[in-house]
């Protein structure tokens, strides 16, 4: 059955891919983004891709009640991705994350629950900090270790205590490290994966906050949207928290290896301290996600970097 669905922040890396797999499984869409961090070819892109799809462009702030209740209008459930993201803005700009992190989810979580809509809130593995735990479980206890974290956990906990309120069914998804096309790879706060595609097609050298040893489960973009979709359409009630990932273990060292034999490049790379609030390890414990959604990871490590980087190749060439 096909159905309409607000997608908060639907215009950014993560979110366009959501949309987009929502629109080919026929469903209508609403994105409201305000494209601080989202990029509107993103979605023209979407369009060309999937023709025919009812997709509709709320230009608008989580923050705002009124953009909030103009978007949700008819929807049957909200994929809340809008944030603002990055360890390294949030201890720069700690009130701003506050603001688009917490504040924006309230904001979301109260129209949602006046229209009866399910939620899935997008969460964050910083939520778990850098915990001596060979795999990160939904069990361990919360140690955040930046402002974005801490946003990032407040909003889960409002999710828990709106769910337990108003009898609402949401499902918070931990994301780990995400990658894949349609990511931005020239600013500040970049994700590694884009920014070392980028760094390696303009032939100039990588560079690594630290020593390189620290290890990410990193996780193909169209995975997270197929996980996503699971949580929305799945019966669940009351709060649910799952890690969305694929239990992979690579070291920031791995990737660059990696994309090198991709592009076939020497470059060594430059090495910066390390950053205020990163984790050194992350590896996600995915066995609930399997038992709740019946989630399975599709794209490996070296398949997802390879349909990434040649994404890379083509735009940016």
């Amino acid at each position: 059955m096909t159905s309409k669905y607000l997608v908060t922040g639907g215009a950014g890396f993560i979110g366009s891919h959501v949309v987009e797999l929502m629109l080919r499984r026929g469903h209508a869409v609403v994105v409201l983004d305000n494209f601080s961090t989202g990029k509107r070819e993103n979605l023209e892109q979407v369009r060309a891709d999937v023709r025919g799809g009812e997709l509709t462009v709320v230009e608008g702030s989580v923050t705002s009640p009124s953009d909030v209740e103009r978007a949700a209008a008819g929807c049957r459930g909200v994929v809340h991705l809008a944030a603002l993201p990055s360890v390294v803005r949030s201890v720069e700009e700690p009130v701003e994350s506050h603001e688009h992190n917490v504040t924006g989810t309230v904001v979301v979580l109260d129209r949602a629950r006046r229209n009866g809509m399910k939620v899935v809130y997008a969460g964050s593995s910083s939520a778990y900090g850098d915990q001596d735990a060979a795999y990160k479980s939904e069990d361990l206890r919360e140690m955040p270790l930046s402002p974005y974290a801490a946003s990032k956990l407040a909003g889960e906990l409002y999710c828990r205590s709106f769910a337990r309120v108003y009898g609402m069914p949401i499902v918070v998804t931990r994301f780990f490290n995400v990658f894949g096309p349609r990511q931005t790879p020239d600013s500040p706060y970049s994700g590694v994966v884009a920014a070392f595609c980028f760094a390696l097609l303009r032939g100039k050298a990588p560079r690594i906050d630290g020593d390189g040893l620290q290890s990410r489960d990193f996780t193909y973009v169209a995975d997270v949207a197929r996980g996503v979709l699971l949580a929305l359409e799945t019966t669940t009630s009351g709060c649910e928290t799952v890690n969305l990932a694929c239990a992979g273990n690579h070291t920031i060292n791995d990737l660059l290896r990696v994309l090198r034999e991709y592009a076939g490049s020497t470059l060594q790379p430059v090495h910066a301290p390390p950053r205020n609030g990163d984790v050194m390890h992350s590896r996600a414990d995915i066995s609930r996600i399997r038992a709740l959604l019946g989630f399975q990871p599709e794209v490996t490590f070296d398949e997802g970097l390879r349909k990434t980087y040649d994404w890379y190749r083509r735009t940016y060439r």
